[in-house]
């Protein structure tokens, strides 16, 4: 079990009850709220509750029965545990068949209470992990998602769930245009900081007169022209995560301001020798690769060690090309839709340049190629050939279209190498065992095509 079993709300009008039940929780490492009435209670509780709620039947006012009618209608899935009577068996059993978690009779054992509470606080997290997640695939179809089967991005999913809910700084590096600020969103959204700000500034965007005073603020007359108090980013991420993008954009004189700040985790506005304490996690972000001197360049040794406590890496499209065709299907799709026309087909030319092109500016120029097709931009009208026989496409779904496209794009590349499936896996820059499970998804043989190339 954790050190840190989790918030619980407890319900009683009995006060010696509140205090026993206070001093039990804190000894088994549950952060209670206690309320004396039901009332107070529900003035506490959403939907974003991460505990479970513990109340008696029998009060004054709200009754036990009624606060689990208030509470599924904020939350069905916050668990509610009844503690009852005697007689008031029979309505506690009827209210766990309309949904309430559990119930206890008095008098109760402790160890009974708490076992109860430390299954329901771990359902109550798993309900709040899953929503966060289908949450963060919800969001991400409105901006570049993280969305990929190469073996990098899986690992990459991966990766951020482990450490997204640590308190550890991150380092993202990444080309442009490959999701760097989503990958320090998710890192935010799946952690317990969700609750507080997600601050973003980019580091090369500001121009250095500028840059100071955004991330660290002043006071009132701190200078010329400061009329008012500003509250700077670091100091508004208190609680959260500030993302610094480019990084390695950041002048020299203010890389030993931030030291300071991530080493004590305090900061000193301009025109004031207060010192705050503040609570945050930093993600950045760089495109350079801050690990190699020479790439370095001024930017500090002891501040990229500093930031350098987890390093994730994000692949461009070119070192995962296998991944291409369901994220092209994904914006074409989406864009489609933005534009409120029906989804095109692929003709040769985009299937062409999808296959030929390098992407150096990775998934977002992905994007706005999809964006291009959808508006009728691109070459169109040549429709997809399944192998042996020409198909019309304009009735299928779009995961058929883009199954059909990655079929003719892997059976031209096997005829183009003669069947050699070994030019055939360099050439498509994917690896051997995506490749035969593609041959197999699609029911494609190679050795028709060394046949061909023979005959």
């Amino acid at each position: 079990m954790s050190a840190e079993s989790g918030p619980v709300i407890f319900i009683d009008d009995d006060e010696d009850v509140l205090r026993a039940a206070t001093q039990m929780l804190k000894l088994a490492s549950f952060s209670p709220s206690v309320f004396g009435s039901a009332e107070a209670a529900l003035a506490r509780i959403d939907g974003n509750f991460d505990g479970p709620v513990v109340s008696d039947i029998r009060m004054p006012g709200l009754n036990g029965l009624q606060l689990f009618e208030r509470v599924k209608a904020i939350d069905p899935e916050i668990p509610v545990v009844l503690i009852t009577g005697h007689a008031d068996v029979e309505l506690a059993v009827g209210a766990i068949k309309d949904g309430a978690y559990d119930f206890i009779s008095k008098p109760y054992a402790n160890d009974r209470l708490l076992v109860t509470l430390h299954r329901a606080s771990e359902k109550r997290r798993l309900v709040l992990e899953n929503r966060r997640l289908r949450d963060a695939v919800v969001r991400s179809a409105g901006d570049i998602p993280l969305i990929g089967e190469a073996p990098t991005m899986i690992r990459l999913r991966e990766t951020l769930r482990q450490i997204a809910d640590t308190d550890v700084d991150v380092l993202v590096e990444g080309e442009t245009g490959t999701g760097k600020e989503v990958v320090a969103d998710l890192l935010h959204r799946w952690s317990r900081r969700r609750t507080k700000p997600f601050v973003a500034l980019n580091c090369g965007a500001l121009p250095e007169s500028v840059i100071d005073s955004e991330l660290f603020g002043h006071e009132a007359g701190a200078f010329t022209g400061a009329q008012r108090r500003r509250t700077g980013r670091i100091e508004h991420s208190n609680g959260g995560t500030l993302f610094l993008d480019e990084i390695e954009s950041m002048p020299p004189a203010l890389q030993v301001k931030l030291l300071r700040v991530l080493e004590t985790r305090q900061i000193t506005p301009l025109g004031t020798n207060e010192t705050r304490s503040i609570d945050l996690r930093v993600v950045s972000a760089t495109k350079a690769d801050l690990g190699d001197p020479a790439a370095r360049g001024d930017f500090r040794e002891d501040l990229y060690f500093r930031l350098n406590v987890v390093t994730l890496r994000i692949p461009p499209l070119r070192e995962r090309r296998e991944d291409i065709p369901m994220l092209f299907g994904h914006f074409l799709e989406r864009a489609s839709k933005r534009f409120s026309r029906p989804v095109p087909d692929i003709s040769a030319g985009v299937r062409d340049r999808l296959v030929s092109h390098n992407w150096p500016g990775n998934v977002r120029e992905l994007v706005h190629f999809a964006d291009r097709v959808a508006l009728g931009l691109e070459g169109l009208g040549t429709p997809i050939a399944s192998g042996r026989k020409e198909q019309a496409v304009s009735s299928l779904p779009l995961s058929e279209k883009v199954s059909l496209y990655e079929a003719t794009v892997i059976r031209d590349a096997l005829q183009e190498c003669g069947g050699d499936v070994r030019r055939t896996i360099e050439v498509l820059g994917v690896p051997r065992k995506t490749f035969y499970d593609k041959l197999k998804r699609h029911g494609i043989d190679a050795a028709d095509y060394r046949k061909t190339a023979i005959g």
